[in-house]
């Protein structure tokens, strides 16, 4: 499993394709898995990339506190999809001709099992949140404008970007172009987001994160569901 060389075209584009449906490298919450990625890029994604953009730039957002995320830093291979060849792995090291003694399967077997258990753990510790959690959820409905630098702006493309961000807690909806003035339209699209996972502040982050098209952005209308 991994995802390539994260310094090649290649590799980022797996990445892309890897964060389409996630928000993070492991789990609903950024980890030292996401810090570990994000050390080995040599920077920001282009634009088309959007998916590994927005990521890149959500996790950028923490690198002052980067050393409390939870979690442990695994070798880059271990994170990504399956069946990627990892070019950016050592090459395991010779085998010591007079350690005959090693056991080569013992210390394997040990650590699947310890996955295994941390494994139950968290479900379990997932399972018992999720079973706390009142059954009434607070939700907004907000109506954004999303404006973009010129009338030259690829319009499709912004909107592309805006919905590439996806967060627990968060649902697009339908969206317009409307007339700003001089040729210029701004992007007018729907959301609704549960209040105790996502807000206003986190969303314009995240949108104006996309600087090649996004000049701005402000909230039209926001209702209580």
């Amino acid at each position: 499993m991994g995802f390539g060389d994260l310094k090649t075209p290649a590799g980022l584009k797996v990445l892309n394709e890897f964060l389409t449906d996630k928000s993070y490298i492991e789990g609903y919450v950024p980890s030292q898995a996401d810090i570990a990625v994000f050390d080995v890029l040599s920077g920001a994604p282009s634009a088309d990339l959007c998916h590994a953009l927005r990521w890149y730039n959500h996790i950028k957002s923490y690198q002052k506190e980067k050393g409390s995320l939870p979690g442990v830093k695994k070798p880059l291979g271990q994170y990504g999809p399956t069946g990627v060849e990892d070019t950016t792995a050592a090459a395991p090291a010779a085998a010591d001709e007079d350690d005959d003694d090693i056991d080569l399967f013992g210390s394997d077997e040990e650590e699947d099992e310890e996955a295994t258990k941390l494994k139950e753990e968290r479900l379990a510790a997932y399972n018992a949140k999720k079973a706390k959690k009142p059954a009434l959820i607070a939700k907004s409905s907000i109506l954004l404008d999303v404006k973009p630098w010129d009338d030259e702006t690829d319009m499709a493309k912004l909107e592309e970007c805006v919905r590439s961000i996806q967060l627990d807690g968060l649902l697009w909806g339908q969206s317009k172009l409307l007339p700003v003035g001089y040729g210029i339209k701004k992007l007018q699209i729907a959301c609704v987001v549960e209040d105790d996972k996502v807000g206003t502040d986190q969303l314009e982050e995240l949108i104006t994160a996309f600087e090649d098209y996004v000049q701005s952005m402000d909230v039209a209308a926001f209702n209580k569901i």
